[in-house]
């Protein structure tokens, strides 16, 4: 497994805090760069039905711009973050500099994100993986694209890893990005509850939200009951686990989704971990228990935050810049 030593995000002084970093990744400046950049997408809004019957929800953008006839071949396929969305700001400014590149774009949301809480009666999890694919499948055959480039932020970078490992030939995904994916969930959720309060608030504060409006759906005395009585992370974590999963403890679900070991070996195409030291969510040094695969690059960077990489106080992200790097090699 190679990692990448001279590719290094170096943003301004003011910018290398990596609270700063991690808060920008979606809101204040970025997140009005975001919403002009929102308006002028012009993207088609879709409903799509797995062969499972699950309806997943997303924004389609084609780009106007005709840089090579290949390119056309390719969709571009971004994953957002936990109870983020297609509307995330790194997701939106992401998609339009692919735009600008020649790209189009599928900006998918998972079951519970995005507003859909009506379309389905079980709940989001993050074992849900084979409904994601099977969206991205649905949508490629019924657009006639050749190939997928996939990328994902946060818990959209697990599961584009995950994805790539278990189908990547099946839906002929030709490179994998994921940025400050959670490695060992278990060890990100130790992280997280030490780390800055503030995480631990936005968290709590938006999985409430989502569960209530769930409820107002789909009604449940009994998680009702639950919600009322659980406050931290942890203590919803150890309440709604089992009540709402096949899995008796957070431990034993944390782990069915980890990426250690061989998790990954079974990845054939190039693909990208964008990690960063200063990362207060995502405890970078679990990157070391992911197995050797030659296919798989690291790039471990000293500043970036979670899901940051912000390099003017505009709100632009060196990140939009490396996705096309990225993407445009492997095309």
């Amino acid at each position: 497994m190679r990692i990448s030593e001279n590719i290094q995000f170096k943003p301004p002084f003011m910018l290398r805090n990596r609270h700063i970093q991690s808060i920008m990744a979606s809101t204040g400046p970025r997140r009005a760069l975001a919403d002009k950049m929102l308006a002028n997408l012009h993207s088609e809004q879709l409903t799509i039905k797995t062969k499972a019957g699950v309806a997943l929800t997303a924004d389609f953008t084609t780009s106007n711009r005709i840089i090579d006839r290949n390119r056309k071949n390719f969709l571009v396929v971004l994953l957002h973050g936990w109870e983020g969305s297609s509307k995330s700001a790194y997701i939106v400014t992401t998609t339009y500099t692919l735009l600008v590149n020649g790209f189009d774009v599928l900006r998918l949301n998972f079951r519970d994100h995005g507003d859909t809480h009506q379309l389905n009666k079980d709940i989001f999890n993050s074992t849900r993986i084979d409904e994601v694919g099977d969206a991205i499948k649905t949508f490629k055959f019924q657009n006639n694209y050749e190939n997928v480039l996939l990328g994902g932020f946060s818990l959209g970078g697990n599961f584009a890893l995950r994805i790539s490992a278990d189908r990547g030939e099946e839906l002929s995904i030709k490179a994998t990005l994921a940025v400050c994916p959670p490695i060992d969930p278990n060890n990100a959720m130790k992280k997280m509850n030490k780390s800055f309060f503030i995480y631990h608030y936005y968290f709590i504060t938006k999985w409430r939200k989502s569960l209530q409006k769930k409820l107002a759906f789909f009604p449940n005395p009994s998680i009702e009951k639950l919600l009322k009585n659980n406050k931290t992370l942890s203590e919803m974590n150890a309440a709604f686990i089992p009540a709402l999963t096949e899995y008796k403890s957070p431990e034993e679900y944390f782990k069915s989704y980890e990426l250690i070991g061989d998790r990954l070996c079974n990845i054939k195409s190039p693909t990208h971990l964008i990690m960063s030291l200063d990362d207060p969510i995502i405890p970078t040094e679990d990157i070391h228990q992911i197995n050797e695969n030659p296919f798989i690059n690291r790039e471990v960077h000293h500043f970036g935050g979670h899901c940051g990489f912000i390099e003017n106080i505009s709100g632009e992200s060196w990140l939009q810049t490396r996705f096309v790097e990225l993407f445009e090699r492997y095309i």
